[in-house]
């Protein structure tokens, strides 16, 4: 099963039997058996027929929509959510404070520890420098600020912590990229440079399909523990994505950027203070390719004891709070490099 990008302007997505066609004018672009489908991801201006839609809902495929530069916009789903009960633990768990902040430092303790993992890679590929000094500075900072998630009392405790870890990751991050990229720190909306625009994107893109994957268990992803529930904020999605941002975007940026795979020349600046820049055309289309593989990489996963994919772990993660809102396990475990 895959996910197919849309991302060529002004084509149209079709029905012909149990196909999905993409043409743009005369020309097809695109063919493809719906069973192999599942996922379409609609970048800028394409349209999806109303037979199309028709389909893909029927047969439960996500259909997400983004802007051409990748700004999350919404999604189809066939239903609400069939499983009351499920939510309902979910917000019965979701006002216990004990459970909460259990899953929120779980949460935090994951990330920290695998953007600690992440550094420690890169760190022992360099030579004795003062960029490797740099690396091994923002690894003990990680630490410590891992250390203390352990005794925190409250979930803005965690984010504090988080905030503290994550200056040590990107001023590490900033001597990884290359200098022609002038990355200063993480910093978004808008994106002001060229990392930030990748990882932005990439964020984007994860956090599709870990919505994807709690849509599909059940819960709700608005409804979450360590993120503030706020308007609009899918923050159980986005409570679970925190471990597999170093894993899966992160790296990849690093891996891109540093084997100039992508470069300087591949982005455009404009005169928009609301998109200062954005990726051409052409690096879009490498990154979704790269994106993907990345998730469908194999990896080892404790809960079933064997290989499988990111994306797959995904979904393994999100039935691990769904065991606990339903009483069946006690402890979120997040997925953590080795």
């Amino acid at each position: 099963m895959a996910t197919v990008y849309l991302k060529e302007q002004g084509a149209v997505l079709r029905k012909r039997g149990q196909r999905l066609v993409v043409t743009k004018e005369d020309q097809e672009l695109m063919e493809v058996p719906l069973i192999h489908v599942d996922q379409v991801a609609v970048l800028g201006n394409v349209q999806v027929t109303t037979p199309a839609v028709a389909t893909l809902l029927q047969n439960q495929v996500d259909v997400v929509f983004f802007s051409r530069y990748g700004k999350f916009r919404g999604r189809l789903t066939h239903t609400g959510s069939k499983f009351a009960r499920l939510r309902q633990a979910q917000l019965q768990k979701a006002a216990d404070s004990e459970v909460a902040l259990s899953i929120a430092r779980a949460v935090v303790g994951g990330k920290l520890a695998n953007q600690r993992t992440i550094l420690r890679r890169r760190a022992g590929e360099l030579p004795p420098s003062p960029q490797q000094a740099r690396i091994a500075q923002a690894i003990q900072g990680i630490g410590r600020m891992l250390e203390r998630t352990e005794g925190a009392s409250s979930p803005e405790e965690l984010r504090g912590y988080e905030g503290q870890a994550g200056a040590c990751y990107f001023d590490a991050f900033r001597v990884l990229v290359p200098e022609e990229m002038h990355f200063q720190g993480r910093a978004y909306y808008p994106p002001p440079d060229p990392v930030n625009a990748l990882l932005s994107f990439g964020y984007s893109l994860l956090l599709k399909d870990v919505t994807g994957a709690v849509q599909l268990v059940g819960l709700d992803a608005y409804l979450g523990f360590f993120h503030a529930v706020e308007y609009g904020r899918p923050s159980l999605a986005l409570d679970v994505m925190e471990e597999f941002r170093p894993l899966i975007v992160d790296t990849l940026v690093l891996q891109l950027l540093g084997s100039r795979v992508i470069t300087s020349a591949d982005f455009v600046w404009t005169r928009d203070p609301k998109r200062p820049v954005h990726l051409s055309e052409g690096a879009v289309t490498l990154f979704l390719e790269r994106y993907e593989e990345r998730i469908n990489t194999q990896v080892y996963h404790p809960g079933v004891q064997q290989q499988t994919s990111y994306r797959r772990c995904f979904e393994l993660q999100v039935r691990q709070v769904a065991r606990i809102m339903l009483d069946k396990a006690t402890a979120y475990r997040p997925l953590i490099a080795r």
